[in-house]
C-alpha cells in the first residue's frame, strides 16, 4: 500500500519551466486523476513519478521512500510502478498471454496461472489469450496494456491518457473496467486525462491542473460543486456566468436574486451556476427566448436569450422533460446556490 507524494516539483526543458514547485499527495489504494488542458505538465508529471525523468527541484516519494529528490535518484525500474501510455504500446509480434507475462519471472510466465488471472481481473475472456494485438479492440487492447501493467504486482499505477483514442462508448466501458481492476488489485492509481467526465465519474480524488500547477485537490463532488476559482469551475464542467452585486449572502443578477455561499465578499462579483441549476418555466424568472435547442439522449441544451437583447444562458434538462420549442418565450428561474467570485 503506497502514497505518491510530491513536495515542491519543479521541471523545465529548454528553459521552459513546465512544473512550478507542484504539490500533490495520491492517497493509498484510490485512483486521483489528474485533469488538465494540453501541455499544462500533467504528463511530465507522470513521467516523472514513474522515474522517466528528474525533477529540477523538489521531492516525490513513494510511500516512506524517496525516490526523487536532492541527491536522490531511484531508477524507474526499482520503483515498482507499473506505466499505461496512451496507445498501450502491446508488443505486435506477441500474443496477448505473451505481451501480459512479458515482466513475469519465466517459470511464472509459462505457469500461465498468473496470466489467466489478470485476464479475468481487467474484464477479458481467456479465449483470447492467443490471439495477436491486433485482433483486438481498442477497448481490449488498453485492457491487456493494464494486464501487463499489474502483472509484477506494482505498488502504483499511472495511466496516461489511456482512453483518449478510443471512441465515446468504448471510453467509459474500458474505464470502468480500469477503476475496477485498480481497486481489486489493492493499487495506487494515478489517472491523467483531460476529459472532464472521465475524472469526476472514474476518480476518487480529483487534482485540476493549470499551466504546471496544481490549482485545486478534492472529491469529484468538492471539485464540480465548489471550484477554487473561476477559471476551474469552466474547465471542470459547463457553467453559466452572470455579473451581480452581492450583499447580505444574494446575489442580484439579470435571473432575479440568487443566495451564495456564506464566505462571499459584498459588493461586484461574477456568479457561477450549473446549467442544470436554471429552471425553464420557473414564473418566477424574467423570460428568454429560445434560440435553440441540442438534444443527446439523457438530456438537452437549451439556449436562451434574455429580453434585455444581451444575456445568454443555456439550461440543461433531463432527457424526460419536454423541451420548449424554438422560438418559444419562457420564464427562466435559478434554483439552489451560486458560486460568487470577485469580478475583475
Amino acid at each position: 500500500m503506497t502514497q505518491v507524494s510530491l513536495s515542491g516539483v519543479t521541471k523545465a526543458f529548454a528553459g521552459t519551466t513546465v512544473l512550478h514547485g507542484v504539490n500533490l499527495v495520491v492517497p493509498t489504494q484510490r485512483l486521483t486523476a489528474v485533469l488538465g488542458p494540453s501541455g499544462c505538465g500533467k504528463t511530465t508529471m507522470l513521467r516523472l513519478v514513474a522515474g522517466f525523468a528528474d525533477p529540477d527541484a523538489g521531492q516525490i516519494r513513494l510511500g516512506d521512500t524517496v525516490v526523487a529528490g536532492p541527491g536522490v535518484r531511484v531508477p524507474a525500474r526499482r520503483r515498482r510502478v507499473g506505466y499505461v501510455p496512451q496507445e498501450g504500446a502491446l508488443f505486435p509480434h506477441l500474443s496477448v498471454a505473451e505481451n501480459v507475462g512479458f515482466g513475469l519471472p519465466r517459470g511464472v510466465r509459462r505457469a500461465g496461472t498468473r496470466v489467466e488471472q489478470l485476464l479475468e481481473l481487467v474484464g477479458l475472456e481467456r479465449s483470447l489469450r492467443e490471439r495477436a494485438p491486433h485482433e483486438l479492440s481498442g477497448g481490449q487492447q488498453q485492457r491487456v496494456a493494464l494486464a501487463r501493467a499489474l502483472a509484477p504486482s506494482p505498488e502504483v499505477v499511472l495511466l496516461d491518457e489511456p482512453f483518449a483514442s478510443l471512441d465515446a462508448g468504448l471510453r467509459e466501458g474500458t474505464g470502468r473496467a480500469v477503476a475496477a481492476a485498480l481497486s481489486a488489485a489493492g493499487a495506487t492509481g494515478v489517472l491523467v486525462t483531460h476529459d472532464q467526465a472521465e475524472a469526476l465519474s472514474l476518480a476518487d480524488q480529483v487534482a485540476v491542473m493549470r499551466a504546471g500547477r496544481i490549482a485545486q485537490v478534492g472529491t469529484p463532488q468538492q471539485v464540480y460543486a465548489a471550484p477554487a476559482d473561476l477559471d476551474v469551475a469552466l474547465f471542470v464542467g459547463a457553467a453559466v456566468v452572470l455579473p451581480a452585486e452581492v450583499s447580505g449572502g444574494v446575489a442580484r443578477t439579470v435571473l432575479g436574486p440568487v443566495p451564495v455561499e456564506p464566505r462571499t465578499a459584498h459588493g461586484p462579483a461574477r456568479v457561477m451556476l450549473r446549467p442544470e441549476q436554471l429552471m425553464v418555466g420557473d414564473t418566477r424568472g424574467p423570460l428568454a427566448q429560445v434560440e435553440e435547442i441540442r438534444f443527446y439522449g439523457h438530456d438537452c441544451a437549451v439556449r436562451l436569450r434574455l429580453l434585455d437583447g444581451v444575456t445568454v444562458v443555456v439550461a440543461r434538462l433531463s432527457g424526460g422533460q419536454a423541451p420548449p420549442r424554438q422560438g418559444d418565450r419562457v420564464p427562466v428561474g435559478v434554483t439552489g446556490r451560486g458560486l460568487a467570485f470577485p469580478a475583475p
